[in-house]
């Protein structure tokens, strides 16, 4: 036993420094908008020093008692920010990882403790250098619209491999009926001022359906709509419907997003999760999701209501379910069903690309009425609707119909129309005025 002993203990002096290092099992890189991320997994917390150097450009990361426990993956390690990575152990037992950059950045890291099915991480934040050396955050003014469109992103269920479901009499797909009707739902969108409409799909191939999500998100869409046909084992089973996420739905979807958070790399209003404890990270999701819902439910009833006009529609409300296309927790998604394309008449119908117009159109005509009584902050409709609102002006002690008339550029009588008024006699000191446009 003591031989045992003294065999074990001579073992661990012997044994390498490396082998109570930590290990840098992996690396990963996230581009986001404004920001270039990098994001070492380690097996235990890890002390760092991160500095600049110029003559090329290059950030070095020095990672003390640490060693590359596998070999990492350099390869994908380069986008708009990083031209490469390459690191090195030292001989006093330090890794040192150096980013080669194409411009300066302003780096920003922080330790993330195990959560989420992760372990122990070091990131790494590069932000452009400005001049002023504050991060940016957001592209330059100057190569913005001052008024953006809203953007609405149409998904065309199925595609590829999975044809949907499939008419009876004329054995019609799901996946043609939907690729069809959303690409007549873009043009009317895009033909309408301070619209615009972007496809999930734009041929016969199959998204996956978080990744119908992510495009969503790619192009900031204010609405996500996907096209569905419906099927039921009786043929005379017909009618349009509107889905919205269910409370069920939301609920598990919160769950995912806060067990993964990092591993999702998407921001939740503009807010990213990833660096977040589990209560903030909470209250924020829910607090998104909660406005994405409201929305969603305003959005689809004034679709609903023009498909009903349109023809007859299968349930008497919105509908809740827990589909996946519909879990985007910060855009308004509905999904709507066209109709029984399993119903002898319907799948005639939906074929039709007359009929086809009409629905893109009903669909289109609702969308754009959802949006103008409540538009996106910064877009053009948000202008719009705002020079339709006639200005107010309140009565300030002195000021007579006549002078403000004057100030607003206003004809007297249009003033005294808009307002009821006959004369000054009947105006008062803090009375609000309506000031019609021009």
């Amino acid at each position: 036993m003591k031989r045992l002993q003294q065999s074990l203990i001579l073992w661990l002096v012997l044994l390498p420094l490396s082998a109570f290092a930590a290990q840098i099992q992996g690396v990963r890189l996230w581009t986001a908008p404004d920001h270039t991320r990098v994001v070492f997994d380690v097996d235990q917390a890890i002390e760092h020093r991160v500095f600049s150097l110029s003559g090329p450009e290059r950030l070095v990361i020095d990672l003390s008692k640490a060693h590359a426990g596998r070999k990492l993956d350099t390869a994908q390690m380069h986008d708009r920010h990083i031209s490469g990575m390459r690191y090195a152990e030292r001989k006093d037992g330090t890794l040192r990882v150096v980013l080669d950059l194409k411009q300066p950045v302003n780096p920003k890291s922080f330790l993330l403790r195990p959560g989420g099915g992760y372990g122990h991480r070091l990131v790494i934040d590069l932000y452009e250098k400005q001049a002023g050396g504050r991060p940016k955050v957001a592209k330059s003014a100057r190569n913005i619209r001052k008024w953006r469109d809203v953007v609405v992103a149409v998904d065309a269920g199925h595609g590829g491999e999975d044809p949907g479901a499939q008419g009876r009499v004329r054995h019609t797909k799901e996946k043609v009926v939907t690729l069809q009707i959303a690409r007549r739902l873009k043009r009317l969108i895009d033909a309408r001022p301070g619209m615009r409409a972007v496809l999930t799909r734009k041929g016969d191939y199959y998204v996956g359906l978080r990744k119908r999500m992510q495009l969503a998100r790619r192009d900031k869409a204010d609405l996500f709509i996907s096209i569905h046909a419906d099927a039921f084992r009786d043929q005379r089973a017909r009618g349009a419907s509107v889905f919205v996420l269910s409370r069920h739905g939301a609920s598990s979807e919160a769950a995912r997003w806060l067990a993964a958070r990092e591993n999702a790399a998407d921001l939740v209003g503009g807010v990213s999760l990833d660096d977040k404890d589990d209560m903030l990270a909470s209250v924020l999701l829910d607090l998104s999701q909660s406005a994405a819902q409201e929305a969603s439910l305003a959005a689809a009833q004034k679709v609903y209501r023009n498909l009903g006009r349109l023809g007859k529609v299968h349930a008497r409300r919105i509908q809740r379910a827990a589909f996946v296309v519909l879990k985007s927790p910060d855009i308004p998604s509905m999904l709507i069903e066209t109709g029984f394309i399993s119903n002898p008449t319907e799948e005639a119908n939906l074929s039709n690309p007359a009929y086809q117009e009409r629905l893109a159109r009903a669909i289109a005509d609702g969308v754009e009425r959802y949006f103008r009584e409540a538009p996106p902050p910064g877009t053009l409709l948000a202008k719009l609707e705002r020079d339709r609102r006639p200005q107010e002006h309140v009565i300030a002690r002195g000021e007579t119909l006549s002078v403000i008339a004057q100030r607003y550029r206003v004809s007297l009588a249009r003033l005294r129309q808009v307002n009821r008024i006959r004369n000054d006699r009947r105006i008062r000191v803090g009375q609000v005025l309506r000031i019609p446009r021009t």
